[in-house]
């Protein structure tokens, strides 16, 4: 009888090194992927990939990577500088475009899936979460092999960096109490995939409280509290802003709380 091997976690090389030679790679890997669009319409995957070492710690904020000698290591919250380089020579009325092809490109990987789940960029709308924490799921059982560092180089497990950076959004999503950390992820993408605005706008009432009473530097508390305020606040966001918090998205939300917060000091 033959025991079938698990499948190899592998990135693309781009993102395994020192910073300064990973900042040179991704951009490299940016323009000519953006000469590749602008040809093809579509992205190959990278040639140069790297097998990840389940002992391996992957950096995944800027805040961890705290080693003041510079030596290799999996640097994968540079991976969405790409998009700096990814725009060059790319037609303005282009670009928005190419960005949503290439984030599905992204999310057909499980470096990509990881990179947009951890760090996802604007907009956040409860329809495009759902996409790319599901594409998250898909890639789960190979992801839980490495370890991750998110806050000051402690190492995360995938469960705990989930847990850290979407804790209160799943309670949001999934107010009938906590379960293990992918059936939890996974009843909320189900719910976020087919959410109403009212619905969104549940989530969203419900996350606001516990950010209010992290943030102790926001001025008008009272006022941040109150569920009228906050829904006459929400009801008139423009589309864009409305999107980009309507998954109750944390650090979204933080944003934008402390917009209005300027807003009522100004009165």
């Amino acid at each position: 009888m033959t025991v079938s091997q698990p499948p190899m976690l592998e990135f693309p090389a781009m993102l395994h090194g020192s910073i300064g030679d990973i900042r040179r790679q991704v951009n490299a890997s940016g323009r000519a992927w953006a000469r590749e669009y602008l040809k093809t319409g579509c992205f190959t995957p990278h040639r140069r990939m790297l097998q990840v070492s389940s002992n391996e710690v992957l950096i995944m904020h800027s805040g961890a990577d705290s080693s003041l000698v510079p030596r290799p290591r999996w640097r994968l919250y540079m991976l969405h500088s790409i998009f700096t380089s990814l725009n060059e020579g790319v037609p303005d009325e282009e670009r928005q475009r190419m960005e949503e092809a290439f984030e599905s490109f992204c999310l057909s990987t499980p470096w990509g899936a990881l990179g947009h789940a951890v760090s996802p960029l604007s907009p956040r709308s409860a329809e495009r979460m759902a996409r790319r924490l599901g594409a998250l799921l898909r890639f789960w059982e190979v992801l839980r092999r490495p370890r991750y560092a998110f806050w000051f180089d402690r190492p995360y497990t995938l469960e705990e960096l989930i847990e850290d950076i979407y804790g209160l959004t799943l309670a949001a999503w999934c107010p009938e109490g906590p379960a293990p950390v992918h059936e939890h992820l996974a009843r909320m993408v189900e719910r976020m995939a087919r959410a109403t605005r009212e619905d969104c706008m549940q989530a969203v009432l419900r996350v606001i409280p516990a950010l209010v009473r992290a943030n102790a530097d926001l001025q008008h508390r009272e006022e941040l509290s109150d569920t009228d305020f906050l829904r006459e606040r929400l009801a008139a966001l423009s589309p864009e802003d409305w999107e980009d918090v309507s998954s109750a998205h944390r650090y979204a939300l933080n944003g934008q709380l402390y917009a209005w917060d300027r807003q009522l000091g100004q009165h």
